[in-house]
């Protein structure tokens, strides 16, 4: 029994310290996408508020689709190991991991929430020529000098982007290092976004607060504790 007791604590110390922040945080709202290895398109997805000094679970852990081909190291707020291999490129079918910003929520229609949203339509592409300089953009395509042939419509007849978030990766648009990474509605296994129902995209996008400046933090298990370090110091 004392060997139990003392693994269980053990056990609750790990998890309290892993999960711990900094007190002057910044960033006070996180979702963490984690999957059981670099290679399953398969994910569990669970929201955090840092409060009283650590960050405490909000709501229910839900089952998500990520890429076809599940992840690789991509671009954002976090430091890449520089043992790490797997990394992002364009068209590889997985989505990224690291630690990044969400940018603007996004939908076919417009949507009561307090965090920024914009009302997608035919005309708005998401560029992912990487000769183009507007790759990794989303634009209004009647507003610029299309200098790219290939992209995503970000209305179309599917329910893929009725409602939706922009992940920041790769903020600089680094050429190659992948594009268009969202967070949506699906049923099945993306190109390297990360996928939901309709009802979970809608209640994330109603949870998020633009004060927060919320964050995605996503990776398989194996890596999560090394990026939830790194959390403590943006």
């Amino acid at each position: 029994m004392k060997i139990k007791f003392a693994i269980t604590i053990l056990f609750f110390l790990f998890s309290t310290f892993s999960m711990a922040g900094n007190a002057d945080q910044k960033h006070t709202q996180m979702i963490m996408v984690t999957s059981s290895d670099y290679s399953s398109p398969d994910a569990k997805l669970q929201r955090y508020s840092f409060k009283n000094g650590k960050w405490q679970p909000v709501g229910k852990k839900i089952d998500v689709k990520i890429g076809k081909n599940g992840m690789s190291w991509g671009i954002g707020l976090h430091k890449t190991p520089a043992d790490a291999v797997i990394i992002k490129k364009e068209g590889d079918g997985k989505s990224p991991i690291g630690i990044f910003k969400l940018k603007e929520a996004f939908g076919y229609e417009p949507f009561s929430a307090a965090y920024p949203y914009m009302v997608m339509s035919e005309k708005n592409h998401c560029v992912d020529d990487i000769n183009s300089k507007w790759y990794n953009k989303v634009i209004d395509s009647t507003k610029v000098t299309k200098d790219y042939s290939s992209h995503e419509v970000m209305k179309f007849k599917a329910n893929y982007y009725r409602y939706g978030v922009v992940v920041d990766h790769n903020p600089n648009s680094v050429k190659g290092a992948g594009s268009c990474i969202f967070m949506h509605i699906k049923e099945i296994p993306t190109t390297g976004c990360t996928a939901m129902s309709e009802s979970q995209m809608k209640e994330i996008i109603q949870w998020l607060d633009p004060k927060a400046k919320p964050l995605l933090l996503q990776a398989p298990k194996s890596e999560a504790k090394r990026l939830m370090e790194q959390l403590r110091n943006l």
